[in-house]
């Protein structure tokens, strides 16, 4: 009996020993691990200090460089569109400052702004595109030649473009002023867009957005952007599609565009014209298009070159 009760508690202080073992083995573990993951969250913080820091820098940077191209922006584009006339069209995505530093540049460069129609949400919705075509159908102006395709995009091309922009040829006005009433009223009416008192046609057209389009029908908003645009720039001397950064993505205008090479052969597109820098190419783009030229200018990876006369970096 006395044997068997030593060889139990024998076991148990093996066991005890054993436990006591494990828990001094895992307190000195687990303070190891924590001693390690507190020196990598240093590291880590400390390297998002500096990447901050970086930022920050580059930031300001930028902000300088605007700023310079800014303050040149004037001298840049003077002279460019000497007499001429252009008619701004915005979408309700446009930055209100953006448009109205690209107005203040298309003066500078000795042209007139001829009014502004701004385009509203319903325009490229996809649940208003039977609306939109059934109206601008109507209010064709008499003697028009419309395309023959049928996406509402294209056909509102056609319709502001014979109203709005003067004969590339002539530089004389493609309807009457009943008819540029009657179809900036139809558009009003219908809530497609808005128009500045006493819009009138211009020679050139300027087309800013803003970013990509988002939600339900995305692509169908952009399609309809960029072919509204292209059939734009067919009715008159030029036209210029311009946006942010994130306009030249997928679901974006002036990505649709560059992935059509039909549309890119005869629009110009800026990508950055929340910048300085991008609206004054925006507007030697406008003189590009009126001597004939094209291209595709801005930072995204789909542009060609920073500006028109401009090299790519690295090319």
């Amino acid at each position: 009996m006395i044997s068997l009760r030593y060889h139990i508690v024998s076991i148990a202080a093996v066991f005890l020993a054993l436990a006591v073992g494990v828990v001094l083995g895992s307190t000195a573990l687990n303070g190891a691990l924590l001693s390690g993951l507190s020196d990598e969250k240093g590291k880590l913080a400390s390297q998002v200090s500096d990447l901050e820091a970086q930022r920050n820098a580059l930031n300001a940077r930028l902000s300088d460089a605007d700023a310079f191209a800014g303050s040149l922006g004037p001298k840049v584009v003077a002279g460019a569109l000497d007499r001429r006339s252009v008619v701004l069209v915005t979408t309700q995505e446009a930055n209100p400052a953006d448009r109205d530093a690209l107005r203040q540049l298309i003066e500078a460069s000795g042209a007139r702004v001829s009014g502004e129609l701004q385009l509203t949400d319903s325009f490229t919705d996809p649940a208003k595109a039977d609306q939109l075509r059934q109206v601008v159908t109507r209010l064709q102006p008499a003697g028009s030649t419309f395309p023959t395709a049928g996406d509402p995009g294209t056909l509102a091309g056609a319709l502001v473009g014979s109203v709005l922009l003067l004969n590339k040829d002539t530089a004389q006005p493609q309807s009457t002023t009943d008819e540029l009433a009657a179809a900036i009223a139809g558009l009003q009416d219908g809530g497609f867009a808005n128009a500045s008192p006493g819009i009138g046609p211009g020679q050139l057209a300027l087309v800013l957005t803003g970013g990509q389009a988002t939600g339900d029908g995305a692509g169908d908003k952009a399609a309809t952007l960029a072919r509204f645009a292209a059939q734009l720039d067919r009715s008159g001397a030029g036209t210029v599609l311009a946006g942010d950064p994130a306009s030249a993505e997928g679901t974006g205008a002036i990505g649709f565009v560059r992935a059509d090479t039909s549309a890119t052969s005869i629009l110009s597109t800026v990508d950055n014209a929340n910048t300085a820098a991008g609206r004054i190419s925006a507007v030697l783009a406008l003189k590009e298009q009126l001597d004939g030229g094209t291209g595709r200018y801005g930072i995204a990876g789909n542009a060609q070159s920073p500006a028109p006369g401009v090299a790519q970096p690295g090319s």
